[in-house]
């Protein structure tokens, strides 16, 4: 199987704001964001299908993603993370947070938010000072 954008990042080939990782998983802010402070969790080894994942992996992929969220609540202007699994664009399993006010914030198909390098930078500083 080809390496995916995901793998690439984990690698440190592509750049990314990262918030967070560990040996098994690796969270980074989305570059076409549905919101400030979308992120990303994906696993280091690459799967295509998350539900291909054995229970412990998707158990703790879950656990990971619960810490991320928790930090992403603390610092964004937000009532929710929203939480949600695609897995069409990349052929890597991968979750996306997203700080939501209301069910039609989790809309794929809506404009995406602009930000500039520094702010990706500021806000990915952000969450991940705040994880416990």
């Amino acid at each position: 199987m080809e390496e995916t954008i995901f793998t690439k990042i984990v690698k440190g080939e592509i750049p990314c704001y990262k918030i967070a990782e560990d040996d098994r998983f690796f969270a980074f802010l989305d570059i076409s964001p549905l919101a400030k402070g979308h992120t990303l969790v994906i696993t280091k080894l690459q799967n295509d299908y998350i539900f291909d994942l054995d229970d412990k992996m998707l158990g703790d992929m879950m656990v990971f993603a619960k810490k991320v969220a928790k930090a992403m609540k603390q610092v964004l202007p937000c009532q929710r993370i929203g939480v949600a699994v695609i897995g069409i664009d990349v052929p890597h399993n991968h979750i996306h947070l997203v700080p939501i006010n209301g069910v039609g914030d989790l809309d794929f198909k809506a404009p995406r938010v602009q930000l500039t390098p520094e702010e990706f930078a500021d806000i990915a500083a952000k969450i991940s000072a705040a994880i416990q």
